[in-house]
């Protein structure tokens, strides 16, 4: 039976006739006071028991949460180096696009080029064929047949081409 300190301020305990107090009733009072006092250390020890587990677990709680919020700042770091890379590498690939695409212009305006010279130099050939076609054909040989008149005339064949 546990005491609570009220009630053992408050046993009384009889005196006998020459003053003092019945053995019995003090030897159970000292008994239940001791089965007290025992039930309290025992209930204390326990107490101390569990608060080292939960200080122990609360310990592992706190550094499961540093592990946990370093690894967060990790991986926001990766995460941030991994955007800034990637940002990079898309830079680097429109300029190399857009050197590329100057590339091609430069060199499909150079084959231009070329082409309408060669243009030009095929129509001046023609030209000079057609005016040498042209000067043959002006200047009559005296034994020669005149010159087929028509869709049959040599001229009007070269100038379509050269026109």
């Amino acid at each position: 039976m546990a005491l609570t300190p009220v009630e053992i301020r408050h046993v009384e305990v009889r005196r006998t006739w020459f003053r003092g107090y019945r053995r019995g009733i003090v030897e159970r009072l000292l008994t239940d006071i001791a089965d007290s006092f025992e039930e309290v250390w025992r209930e204390r020890a326990d107490l101390a028991d569990q608060l080292e587990e939960l200080e122990s677990e609360a310990s592992k709680h706190r550094e499961l949460e540093t592990l946990l919020r370093s690894t967060l700042v990790s991986a926001e770091s990766a995460a941030q180096d991994m955007k800034e890379q990637a940002r990079r590498e898309s830079d680097l690939i429109v300029s190399e696009a857009r050197a590329e695409g100057r590339r091609v212009t430069r060199s499909a305006n150079s084959e231009k080029e070329r082409l309408e010279e060669e243009i030009r130099r095929i129509r001046a050939h023609l030209r000079s064929a057609l005016e040498a076609l042209e000067e043959q054909h002006v200047e009559p040989r005296g034994d020669a047949a005149p010159a087929p008149q028509g869709e049959n005339a040599p001229e009007s064949g070269f100038r379509r081409l050269a026109g």
